[in-house]
């Protein structure tokens, strides 16, 4: 029940013309989108709380705070918890929010008390009220539901005026009519008894105003009935008016591309891009099926026909957007982590300290390295909670760059374990980057992009590996930690596993196997546990891998990359604080690198790793010398 308004300029009633210019005047030129929405996945004593997620482009997501609540609804709500969170960028500098008063996990569908009222100078610290309907006002004493309010500033009278639709049943029935009252000067209460402002033939909730060429659009979730009053039709309508007040005149016609159909929709939200292109976007909350989807305009009246979907790591319900600058980006992550592209500079080991990371896997293009990571979502984890990839650059180890999470697990439909594994990017003959994903035990896939920083999507809409493939094993998670091998010739090969060690031949496609899988053979003198890695130096073939438990890097030398393979020892002890490690190297403007991970950050465990990069040296003969762990780590000489 809830919309997503993204006021471009001054604040929130005005998006036409002159006034973006206005606004240009006083905001500096926006770099991103906020997004303010309540979750509908997880634990549901923490969904109905108030969440931030960000993005560059308006379609692609990423949740800040590791996507638990910015706000505890239990500090700001009577009722504990908050739906249909509406952000505002307000004329006088400050930020708005208003969010439906309700506990559904709690109270079920009850009557609800009202509304919660913030404000903030800095989107990052928050003061809040409460608005109890019925207590506060007693002509509302029969209030039911409070539903899905927003503010929107009303130029004329100079206030903030917040709208909501309220339920009432003193006299026997429900009605679903919209109010308005305007806020006090504190934003923390209503200056006067609210009024009513719209009343749509069958009712209407989620409605949200939008003021464009002189002319105000009241969108919202309607419905049609018969003569009987059975509802027939249902979705997102639209009413006008060249007034804030009114009256409106409703045009009856359906804007989403559900109307009519079995998928429905509510909590629709109306706004502009800032990158030129003149077009709005219109989302929507598809409740039943927990997806999130929007359609585009440049004029607000007429949409496309085919929904797009948002790509996200989270499961919002019921939100709304505005515009923000490079400086409130860049406020917003530093409080709640970085999830957009950033740099920052790296002294040493652990290489990255704000996150945790495991099981690198690395690809030089150029005079740029690039390090992809798996991604442990918190410290002092018990277990592995991994559920996107993560991706980093350099040109010298020391000053890095962060890329958005290209990858998610719910990028792999198929992929029920929800568990994202080691990975591998291989750069195809086709000039398109592969990245090969390990999910446990449903299986390995591959997922494409044209560009190295992706978003990335899945390649083939099933796996590529599955535990079948694994002949030799009996466990479920033998089909494991993939890493790609390109031959001097250009054939590329992919080798994975736990306790045994598979290869096979990919075709130049990237996303077939081509011929037999086969079994390395490993002697047992230095046992395969997982996480292999290879790679080639002076002709031969370097089978770099995790061995025993807890585990150490180990190594076997070949002549012919399907063996047999030499023994030749450890090259690196048990890791710091961490029971698994993962090797990766390369060679790198010179100098050879060797990543793996270990548990050493402050809250680091088994379960929540961080990769280290050490220089890597071979004797005259070939031999790896022994990588000893330091808190410098590798460094680049130019």
């Amino acid at each position: 029940m809830k919309r997503i308004t993204v006021i471009v300029l001054l604040a929130a009633l005005t998006y036409s013309a002159s006034a973006i210019k206005k606004q240009s005047r006083h905001v500096a030129p926006y770099a991103g989108y906020l997004f303010a929405y309540f979750e509908g996945g997880g634990d549901n004593n923490l969904q109905e709380q108030l969440r931030f997620a960000v993005s560059e482009d308006a379609r692609n997501w990423y949740a800040l705070n590791g996507n638990r609540p910015v706000v505890g609804s239990d500090s700001i709500s009577e009722s504990g918890g908050i739906r249909d969170p509406h952000i505002l960028r307000g004329e006088d500098g400050y930020y708005y929010i208003v969010a439906t008063d309700m506990n559904t996990a709690k109270n079920g569908w009850k009557e609800n008390p009202g509304i919660v009222l913030m404000k903030s100078s800095d989107l990052v610290n928050w003061s809040h009220a409460k608005i109890n309907l019925g207590k506060d006002w007693p002509k509302f004493s029969d209030a039911y539901w409070v539903w899905a309010p927003q503010t929107i500033y009303d130029r004329k009278a100079k206030k903030y005026m917040i709208y909501f639709t309220l339920q009432r049943t003193g006299d026997g029935r429900r009605s679903l009519i919209t109010y308005y009252a305007y806020a006090n000067s504190d934003f923390t209460a209503f200056e006067s008894e609210p009024k009513q402002l719209f009343s749509a033939k069958y009712g209407s909730i989620d409605n949200d105003i939008i003021y464009k060429d002189g002319l105000y659009h009241l969108y919202y979730k309607g419905n049609t009935k018969d003569e009987n009053g059975k509802e027939v039709k249902n979705g997102i309508q639209q009413a006008t008016s060249r007034k804030l007040f009114g009256p409106w005149k409703e045009d009856f016609k359906y804007l989403d591309a559900y109307a009519g159909t079995k998928t429905h929709v509510e909590g629709s939200s109306v706004f502009p891009l800032h990158d030129g292109s003149g077009q709005w976007i219109l989302m929507y909350d598809l409740y039943g099926s927990g997806r999130y989807e929007y359609q585009t305009s440049k004029d607000i009246i007429n949409w496309s026909n085919e929904p797009q979907s948002f790509r996200k790591n989270f499961f919002p319900r019921h939100g709304s957007v505005i515009s923000v600058t490079k400086d409130e980006l860049q406020r917003l992550q530093q409080k709640w982590g970085w999830v957009l592209t950033h740099q920052f500079e790296s002294n040493g080991n652990p290489l990255i300290r704000d996150k945790h990371t495991a099981d690198p896997a690395v690809l030089i293009e150029g005079d740029t390295l690039w390090l992809f990571a798996g991604h442990d979502m918190e410290g002092n984890q018990k277990g592995y909670v991994m559920r996107d990839w993560l991706l980093y650059s350099t040109t010298d180890l020391k000053n890095w760059t962060e890329h958005p999470s290209p990858l998610h697990i719910d990028d792999f439909k198929w992929a029920k374990s929800k568990q994202a594994y080691a990975g591998h990017v291989a750069k195809g003959k086709d000039g398109r980057y592969y990245w090969y994903v390990s999910t446990n035990w449903c299986g390995i896939g591959v997922a494409v992009s044209d560009k190295i920083t992706g978003p990335y999507k899945d390649a083939l809409g099933k796996p590529l590996l599955t535990k079948e493939d694994c002949f030799d094993s009996k466990h479920s998670w033998c089909v494991i930690d993939p890493a790609i091998l390109i031959d001097d010739d250009g054939t590329p090969y992919i080798i994975w596993g736990n306790r045994e060690c598979y290869l096979a031949k990919l075709k130049d496609n990237m996303i077939e196997i081509d011929g037999p899988i086969k079994r390395i053979a490993i002697n047992e003198e230095q046992p395969f546990t997982e996480a292999p890695w290879l790679h080639k130096y002076q002709g031969k073939y370097y089978l770099t891998y995790a061995s025993e438990w807890p585990e150490k890097i180990a190594y076997s030398v070949a002549d012919n990359i399907w063996g047999p393979y030499e023994n030749k020892g450890v090259i690196s002890e048990i890791a710091g604080n961490s029971n698994t490690t993962h090797p990766a190297i390369v060679e790198f403007k010179g100098q050879w690198l060797f990543f793996s991970h270990n548990g050493g950050l402050p809250d680091g465990t088994s379960y929540s790793r961080s990769v280290i990069c050490e220089p890597l040296y071979y004797n005259a003969n070939g031999d790896i010398q022994n990588i000893p762990p330091t808190a410098k780590g590798a460094t680049i000489t130019e």
